[in-house]
């Protein structure tokens, strides 16, 4: 993602106002004491990019050779068909990416490129089978960026994938200015793409289409019970995450989506508006999975202290919540992993099959080499 990094999330336990006003406020009362804790972490492997000078964990993919992508960011995971996982990256440059540099170097610049694993072992790596490549072999853009209208548009960054009634979609933001204020980042819009064909061709579906200022400007998604949940927030780090959900055969009726309003404890069809903030002021690229062993939903995100008025710790951070359902009540924010042991973190995205043991699997950003690496984590629930 092209941006200086210094502009990140924050979440906050306490009582906060977001730049979005006092609507946004929640009261986090009565919070559940039985909570899911993430220990043990571990960096398994690099995922894309070639390998700095002394890394010594596993580097199998060699994306800059097979595939032109040197350097790159996000790694959002779906499940599609049988075993196989999509995972869309973000801003991306060649093979004559130099890492070091943060994004935004090198040629080739695509603003969005897609990959393809049926890795079921994890523990050594995620290995990918195969990208979605032009005639020349390289991984391509999917969602159009700058080069389909350079006087609008700067880039467009897929936020959440999903693959519902049998079709898989991807959420994207398209980006005019990373540098805004109050964590922004400002949008022409954002919108969908659909596969039909297990993610070979994809096309837009410009009846799918979020304003500049929607809660849904940029989202994760989920399943349960027949239903896709979307948690969104507005495009950038410093706004609190919504719920909207919908039928998997609605995904393409906007005017069947429901709202969660809070206030009323209910949900409300086809109101965007009527939307009340679930988690805290600030969120963003966030990732959302539910656990079938200890049944709760777990949110992974990033934190920037920079922007919470009572900062759980004054570094940039991996922090994540929990709770048995979607509409609260939210654990307390945890503190997973910080700038100081990994400079530049960004971007947790969880693996969406590893939903039912003792270990969670996701990926990570690291803004200086400009790559994505694989991580675990050892789960527990505290009672």
């Amino acid at each position: 993602m092209k941006r200086l990094f210094f502009i990140c999330i924050v979440a906050t336990v306490s009582l906060l106002f977001s730049a979005c006003g006092a609507a946004n406020k929640i009261a986090i009362n009565n919070v559940d004491t039985s909570s899911i804790q993430m220990i043990n972490l571990v960096r398994i492997a690099r995922v894309t990019g070639t390998p700095l000078p002394g890394e010594n964990f596993p580097s199998s993919n060699n994306t800059a050779v097979k595939y032109d992508v040197g350097g790159t960011d996000l790694g959002i995971m779906w499940h599609m068909s049988g075993d196989k996982t999509g995972i869309f990256f973000g801003d991306t440059n060649g093979r004559d990416f130099v890492a070091g540099k943060g994004g935004g170097n090198g040629s080739n610049w695509r603003s969005n490129v897609l990959a393809f694993s049926e890795d079921k072992n994890l523990d050594d790596g995620l290995t990918i089978s195969g990208m979605l490549t032009d005639e020349e072999g390289k991984a391509k853009e999917v969602a159009a960026g700058a080069k389909a209208n350079p006087k609008v548009y700067q880039t467009s960054i897929p936020t959440g994938a999903i693959r519902a009634n049998g079709i898989d979609y991807v959420h994207y933001m398209n980006i005019y200015e990373w540098s805004a204020p109050h964590g922004r980042w400002l949008t022409n819009f954002s919108s969908v793409y659909a596969s039909y064909d297990d993610g070979k061709s994809w096309q837009r579906k410009q009846y799918l289409t979020f304003k500049s200022d929607s809660k849904f400007s940029q989202i994760t998604y989920a399943k349960r019970n027949g239903y896709v949940y979307m948690l969104g927030t507005l495009a950038g780090r410093g706004a609190p995450g919504y719920l909207a959900r919908f039928k998997e055969k609605d995904i393409e009726n906007l005017n069947t989506y429901e709202y969660w309003n809070g206030e009323g404890k209910k949900w409300i069809r086809n109101d965007e508006n009527a939307a009340t903030a679930v988690i805290p002021a600030p969120l963003g690229e966030a990732s959302l999975l539910y656990h079938e062993k200890y049944k709760r939903w777990i949110l992974m995100y990033i934190y920037d202290y920079n922007y919470d008025a009572n900062p759980v710790v004054k570094r940039h951070a991996i922090v994540y919540r929990d709770a048995k359902e979607l509409t609260g009540i939210w654990s307390n924010i945890k503190v997973l992993t910080t700038s100081k042991e990994y400079p530049g973190l960004y971007s947790p995205y969880i693996h969406p099959l590893e939903n039912s043991g003792d270990k969670i699997y996701f990926t990570m950003s690291l803004w200086s080499p400009y790559n994505v690496f694989l991580f675990r984590a050892n789960l527990k629930l505290n009672e």
